[in-house]
């Protein structure tokens, strides 16, 4: 299981699994979620529900802000795609369009454009992209 399990960025230590209501406590709507977890760091990332890999890269408060005010910027220019019955495969759509975007924008591979992935200077360009882009 070790090799699933995250390095923390910060200490360099190994993370360990834990369950949404040690991330959340205060919500029960999370507590049946997976995270990995670096205790000394307070740093977390969230799991897959099908494979129990991790969603991204363990983030501390900072950085877990820093990717909060990311998506602010970046989803409302792909939520609002689509219409009625439709709405759903239209947001996807967009979705996909907008990230091939920023990774172009920003000059990284795909595999490498996920806001969960990101570092803080990843974030700040991001950022600045998404509120520079001209709207559609």
């Amino acid at each position: 299981m070790k090799g699933l399990t995250p390095i923390c960025p910060y200490c360099k230590k190994f993370s360990k699994a834990v369950g949404g209501n040690i991330i959340y406590p205060h919500r029960d709507d999370l507590a049946h979620l997976n995270f990995f977890k670096c205790d000394p760091c307070d740093a977390y990332v969230g799991t897959h529900r099908n494979t129990g890999k991790p969603l991204g890269t363990l983030a501390n408060a900072t950085l877990r802000k820093l990717r909060n005010a990311t998506h602010a910027v970046f989803d409302p220019l792909w939520f609002n795609a689509g219409k009625g019955i439709d709405q759903a495969k239209g947001q996807r759509e967009k979705r996909t369009e907008m990230y091939a975007w920023l990774c172009q924008s920003m000059g990284l591979r795909p595999d490498e454009c996920h806001i969960a992935m990101f570092n803080e200077e990843r974030c700040l360009l991001a950022i600045k992209l998404c509120r520079e882009k001209p709207k559609e």
